[in-house]
């Protein structure tokens, strides 16, 4: 089998991949970002790619997302070839970055019907979800503020709002939650369950292990550009083990004896 098919299901299973990758590398000049990964995710699956700052995570988003080309290896998502000048792959996914690219001369609600004019959807239609969508965010009484006034948290949301508007069935997620308040973060996460419920994927990178292990079915442990271990959150917790032993025994644990500068403990004043 080649191209799509080949690459369409998990080994062995009847199950759908709606992402796959193969030898998937990326090399900003001597520096290995990324190195030979791996990685099949079922569709209708919420999976987490957890690892340490600089473990690779933002440019592995970057490559299945088509903002970053690869240096080595091939990404299938859906079933396709990745196509980044392909239109259909735009349909068919929602991005929300770590660093939200979002218009600061633009109000919330006009950023947000923007996006869905941009997506294709009919202006009555593009209108009835972006006031449904400000609401289920929490940013009602923040449509008409501009997204230069908007704080971190908020600019989150309204971007989590913008992937959303076309019902995408791949959602890829660069550290959602950040700057996100307790109450917004329990909202998107039950938003993410019930994407993953109508049978989306949702793809979500995070180094809060917390984060990973409440919201996601499967994790991926990614480490200096390697994907070093994978676990089925169900089977993990069957165990009796957690996200943070097993990442511990993966990545490794900080030193016990770690001492602090006399200077920094008040000595010596």
């Amino acid at each position: 089998m080649t191209g799509a098919s080949a690459c369409a299901r998990i080994p062995g299973t009847m199950t759908e991949l709606a992402i796959s990758t193969s030898n998937l590398g990326k090399n900003f000049g001597r520096r290995r970002a990324v190195q030979q990964l791996g990685l099949r995710v079922a569709a209708g699956t919420f999976y987490g790619l957890v690892g340490p700052n600089g473990a690779g995570k933002t440019t592995t988003i970057g490559m299945l997302t088509g903002v970053l080309r690869p240096s080595s290896g091939q990404v299938h998502l859906l079933g396709r070839p990745l196509d980044p000048d392909d239109p259909w792959f735009k349909r068919q996914t929602g991005v929300v970055a770590e660093q939200p690219a979002l218009f600061s001369r633009l109000r919330g609600q006009e950023q947000l019907m923007l996006s869905a004019r941009l997506f294709g959807l009919p202006a009555d239609e593009a209108a009835r979800r972006t006031r449904q969508l400000l609401q289920l965010v929490g940013l009602e009484a923040d449509a008409r503020t501009l997204v230069a006034d908007y704080s971190r948290g908020m600019r989150k949301k309204l971007a989590m709002a913008c992937a959303l508007v076309h019902a995408p069935r791949l959602l890829f997620l660069d550290e959602p939650f950040e700057g996100v308040d307790a109450l917004s973060s329990q909202t998107l996460r039950r938003v993410l369950g019930a994407l993953c419920g109508r049978g989306a994927t949702v793809l979500l990178t995070t180094h809060i292990l917390e984060v990973a292990e409440k919201l996601c079915q499967r994790v991926g442990i990614i480490a200096a550009g390697r994907l070093v271990a994978e676990h089925d959150m169900a089977e993990l917790r069957a165990r009796g083990s957690s996200l943070q032993q097993e990442f511990v025994r993966a990545v490794g644990a900080e030193p016990d004896d770690l001492e602090l500068p006399a200077w920094l403990c008040g000595e010596n004043r």
